[in-house]
Parts: structure tokens; C-alpha cells; sequence
């Protein structure tokens, strides 16, 4: 085999192949068994047919079809290695001349990382939000502890908005019962728009016994689309009961024996969340101008996949909720070639840091135990809801397993680049990473 690479950018090479007719003939005995073992010919054992009968039965030129797009993958990567070349996605390939007995010449283009000039990260210099927190927002922490404990007490007046009641429905269309329209003894919280729209309206003022109709909408079943009618009966009418305020409750709800304390550690609880969220924000800045001053070109074939893959989630998601393309860009307002752009921008920005930050992981020599790679297959199993061995098996399969690990390593790089940086806030207060190592030491003893 002989090959040549002419460069096309700095992201994009093309490969020009060569390989002799007697370099194609494992593939071509590979081909022959294959295809012998599907034909069915009459005086013949399956997989026993001669080829020369195949010929005839198939045709030489299938044959040597399959030979050779069983023989290019492995070209490649021959040339890929002989070149020292650093690929990405995949390859575009052309055949440009190949005649029975001859050589098979064919081209393969393919986006390749680009070099990148790695500027120093201890010059980087980010600024972020002050952080503020406003005696309000414990408020409202505190009030969702209260929820959390809040008691159901029957009462004897009419429901109000922020009531649960008891209550039966019966749906009729045109005095006809609808199918699965009937309910009794369902849980409601007034108001809370979780049942049928027109329900809170007609429960409000209700009494335990007392019934009401209502019209609504159905938006499923046979009769979707139609005015039914909703008769409903109060069962009961219960009121919600906060816990009072005090050291019993700090004592209930928590570890600790007063209001005060509670206060402090939802305060210190609500000051790490935005401490980690400033370091975020930290992060996407550094990296923007780490892209920005190593000038990383995207390479185009990998942004394209990479928008088509994005647009193929995004289409599932709403599959899943059972709504489509056309519905969201109404909903949204959008036209496809807008969503199309914006992908674009995303994946563009996406592929550049992950070049950006594959390059740092090479000039660092980032290493990943099989302690780290275990970890993060352990949380994303968590994430997805599955046993982590199941997890892994399932990611072996689909090729993936080399794209967490790559995951894992740009990780590392990104972690070792964020000690270097000087972050500071508005007010000129130097961030330290202190918060998310807490967070992340947290959240690994959680996992232990």
C-alpha cells in the first residue's frame, strides 16, 4: 500500500490510497466465504459453492464490491499511522479508480486535531458576580422545611385555595358517560391546576357532601376535543398545618436544637451553592478566553456530526413527551434554520473546547486511573438509573466507553488548569476553588 496526505486547513487532511490487487485478496476470499455462505444453490452444500459459480450466480462485481469496503477501513488506518496523523470522526471516502485485477486508489478525507499553541493559564484572569445572599432566600428555605412537615387537619367550612379535599368526578358528554371519566375518592390540593382546568374554580366554597358541575375541555380518549361535563363531590375538607417556628421544629426537622442554628446551616447550605455556581461561571469564562488566545480552529466534519447528533436528542426528548419538531419551533417562535444556527454555535464552541482541552491533557500527560474511570462510570449509572456493571456493558457495546474515558480526561485537565487561573469577583475578592472541593468531597463519601 502506498499513501499520500495533502493537507486541506488546519483541520482537515486528505489521504490519497493506493493498495496492489494482491493486497486485496483476503478480503476478496473473506468476501467469497461471506457471500457463499448466504447463496443457495441447487447440487451445492451451503458454504461449499465454487466461486467461480458465485460469479456467475452474483456477479464478480458484488464480489468485489464487498472486498473492498471490507479492505478501506484497514487502509486507512494503516496510512493514519504511517502519517502520525491525529483523527477525528469520520472519514469521507472516495473511490477514484478500481478496475478488476488492478490496484483499488481511493481518497479519505477526514478532520484531523489541529496544532494549538497553548497560551499559559496562570495569565488568565477572570471576574465574577459578588456573591449576595439575601435573608429572603433562608426565608424561603425555611419555608419549604415547614412544607415538608406540614399536617393535614379536617375542618368544617367550605375549601379555599391552599385546601386538600376528598373529592369524586364523573365526566359525561351529551349525558353519556365518558369512558375512564369516572374517579372517587382522588387527593386534590386546591389550586394547584393539577387536575382538570375549571376543577379549582368549581371546588372553591365546596363543603364536605356538597356538589358542583363544571365544563372542560378533554384532551384525550375518544371524545378529545369535546365540552364535557364534570360533576364533582367534597368529601372532605382538610387544611394545612404548618409546624410552628421554633427549637421543636429546628429539633424535628434537622440536627439541631434551635431556629438559629437551622438558620445558620441553611445559610452556610445556600452560601456553597452559589459559591460553586461562581465557579462555574469562573470556568465558562476561562475557558472562552483560553479558545479565544489559542485560536482553536473547529474542525467542520466534527461540528457536523456533532449537530446532528444534537438535533437527533433534541428530537427524542420531544418524542418522549410526545410532541414534535414543528410543534416546539412554534412554540418557541423559531424557524428550523435558527434552531440549526444555534446548534451550530454550541457544537462549534463545544468541539473547540474539548480540542482545546485534549491538547492541555497531551502537554500535561493527564493519566486516568481505573479508580477515576470507575467513579464516573459509577455516577453516570446513578444518573441514568442503572447498575454500573450493566452501565459499562451497555457503553462497551455501543463503542462509548473511549468517549467517557476522554471525558475523564479533559476533567482532569480543565481541574488542573482552574488552580492556575486568578478568579476574582466585582468587588475585587479573590474565588478560590474551596467550595467545589467541598461539594465534590461531599458528594463522594455520598457515593461510598
Amino acid at each position: 500500500m502506498k499513501s499520500t496526505v495533502e493537507t486541506l486547513s488546519p483541520t482537515r487532511v486528505r489521504l490519497a490510497i493506493e493498495v496492489p490487487f494482491v493486497e486485496l485478496e483476503p478480503s476478496l476470499k473473506k468476501a467469497y466465504r461471506e457471500i457463499g455462505s448466504q447463496v443457495q444453490v441447487p447440487g451445492f452444500r451451503r458454504g461449499k459453492v465454487p466461486t467461480a459459480v458465485i460469479d456467475q450466480r452474483v456477479g464478480r462485481g458484488t464480489v468485489l464490491n464487498e472486498a473492498v469496503q471490507d479492505a478501506i477501513p484497514d487502509n486507512i488506518l494503516t496510512a493514519v499511522r504511517e502519517h502520525d496523523l491525529k483523527t477525528l470522526g469520520r472519514p469521507e471516502v472516495e473511490i477514484t479508480e478500481f478496475n478488476d485485477g488492478d490496484s483499488l486508489n481511493f481518497t479519505a478525507e477526514m478532520d484531523v486535531r489541529p496544532e494549538i499553541t497553548l497560551p499559559d493559564a496562570s495569565t488568565i484572569e477572570v471576574t465574577v458576580d459578588e456573591l449576595q445572599i439575601d435573608e429572603s432566600e433562608i426565608d424561603e428555605q425555611v419555608k419549604n422545611l415547614r412544607e415538608r412537615f406540614a399536617t393535614l387537619k379536617t375542618v368544617e367550612r367550605a375549601a379555599a385555595e391552599g385546601d386538600y379535599v376528598q373529592i369524586d368526578l364523573n365526566a359525561t358528554v351529551d349525558g353519556e358517560d365518558v369512558p375512564g371519566g369516572q374517579a372517587s375518592n382522588i387527593s386534590h390540593e386546591v389550586g394547584s391546576k393539577q387536575l382538570l382546568p375549571g376543577l379549582d374554580e368549581a371546588v372553591v366554597g365546596l363543603a364536605a357532601g356538597e356538589s358542583t358541575t363544571f365544563t372542560t375541555q378533554l384532551v384525550g380518549g375518544d371524545f378529545a376535543g369535546r365540552d364535557a361535563e364534570v360533576a364533582v363531590t367534597v368529601r372532605t375538607v382538610k387544611e394545612k398545618e404548618l409546624p410552628e417556628l421554633n427549637d421543636e421544629f429546628a429539633q424535628m426537622a434537622s440536627e439541631f436544637d434551635t431556629i438559629e442554628e437551622l438558620r445558620g446551616d441553611l445559610r452556610a447550605r445556600v452560601t456553597q451553592g452559589k459559591q460553586v455556581e461562581q465557579i462555574y461561571a469562573a470556568r465558562d469564562k476561562a475557558l472562552a478566553q483560553l479558545v479565544e488566545a489559542a485560536e482553536v480552529p473547529a474542525p467542520e466534519g466534527v461540528v457536523r456530526e456533532e449537530v446532528a447528533s444534537r438535533k437527533q436528542a433534541m428530537v427524542d426528548q420531544l418524542e418522549r413527551i410526545g410532541a414534535s419538531m414543528e410543534e416546539y419551533l412554534a412554540a418557541e417562535e423559531k424557524t428550523e434554520e435558527q434552531i440549526d444556527a444555534e446548534l451550530t454555535e454550541a457544537a462549534t464552541e463545544g468541539v473547540k473546547v474539548q480540542l482545546l482541552l485534549d491538547t492541555l491533557a497531551d502537554a500535561e500527560d493527564v493519566q486516568v486511573s481505573d479508580d477515576e474511570f470507575g467513579h464516573e462510570i459509577v455516577h453516570r449509572a446513578q444518573r441514568a438509573g442503572m447498575a454500573p456493571q450493566q452501565y459499562y456493558d451497555q457503553l462497551v457495546r455501543s463503542g462509548a466507553a473511549g468517549a467517557v474515558f476522554g471525558d475523564v480526561r479533559r476533567g482532569k485537565a480543565l481541574a488542573a488548569v482552574m488552580e492556575r487561573i486568578t478568579i476574582k469577583d466585582s468587588a475585587g475578592n479573590e474565588v478560590t476553588l474551596d467550595a467545589l472541593r467541598a461539594a465534590n468531597e461531599a458528594e463522594h463519601n455520598h457515593e461510598h
